[in-house]
């Protein structure tokens, strides 16, 4: 079987991988947008994470991780919400991990474990094994890290795919850490990284957009025309819910037309957006 991806071109997947990919709970990452609810006034933003998860583990495998490390690429956003962060920003969770605490509960439910049962693994393989290829502490290189900021930056229009690329040969793994050779590609990076920070992560009308949206789904929660489950569907589901109701129909549509956002640039909302800063020379 083989993938097409944006940036990395055809990806031939194994056995196991494919099996991993026609999971419904893979499969639902296809209906969650990268960017939570930026799409709404950005249709440039329609990259979806379940393309992030392929690339994590097509990057892992270029650094030459192993098999399961590869595995745990692929899942490791296996249990994220409708609209991305934007569930964070729900459950008011300044760290943005609100989806990890949620994850194992998320696997352990899934046709998952049988699937790593037959391909001679374990569950708790990856859920007591630490992975440096794929995650580290910010502001360190890891193929998590490095992926979303090259999908985000080439999805916005700020990078080429030739120049990911070029980028990803000067990436080596020593010591089980990731590293760039090469002083220019390394300050590369740390401006690409500080560039979407600043104009998509924290970019005002798109902090606007997510907590817009977060505080509607908050409304609805509250009031119980949604329930906390519904944050594990996927992004049609919860919009046609919300849309099910005439309040949420015109709210969306307030969403869309940023009604509203002179008012939030006087006075912005109390949301923190995590600063996600690579640092390649440390």
């Amino acid at each position: 079987m083989e993938v097409i991806d944006k940036i990395y071109g055809n990806i031939k997947v194994s056995p196991l991988k494919e099996e991993l990919l026609k999971t419904d709970v893979l499969q639902r990452l296809n209906f969650i947008h990268q960017s939570g609810a930026i799409f709404l006034i950005n249709p440039q933003a329609h990259h979806k994470r379940l393309e992030h998860s392929i690339g994590v583990m097509y990057l892992i495998q270029l650094l030459g991780g192993s098999e399961l490390e590869q595995v745990a690429g692929l899942l490791h956003d296996l249990s994220h919400t409708a609209f991305s962060h934007v569930g964070d920003y729900v459950m008011e969770d300044d760290t943005e991990s609100y989806h990890e605490r949620l994850f194992e509960t998320v696997l352990t439910q899934s046709d998952i474990p049988q699937i790593l049962k037959k391909h001679g693994y374990q569950v708790e393989d990856l859920l007591d094994t630490k992975f440096d290829i794929l995650e580290q502490p910010l502001p360190y290189l890891c193929a998590d890290r490095i992926d979303y900021t090259l999908r985000d930056a080439h999805q916005y229009g700020m990078i080429k795919r030739q120049e990911a690329i070029h980028f990803i040969k000067h990436l080596q793994v020593r010591d089980n850490k990731i590293i760039v050779i090469g002083d220019e590609q390394a300050l590369w990076i740390n401006s690409l990284s500080k560039k979407v920070n600043e104009e998509i992560y924290n970019y005002p009308l798109y902090v606007y957009t997510n907590q817009q949206l977060a505080n509607l789904i908050k409304k609805y929660l509250q009031d119980g025309r949604l329930i906390l489950s519904d944050l594990l569907q996927n992004d049609t589901f919860l919009l046609n819910k919300i849309r099910s109701h005439y309040d949420g129909v015109e709210a969306i549509k307030a969403i869309k037309t940023a009604i509203g956002y002179k008012n939030f640039l006087k006075k912005p909302e109390s949301v923190k957006i995590k600063k996600r800063y690579i640092d390649a020379f440390l």
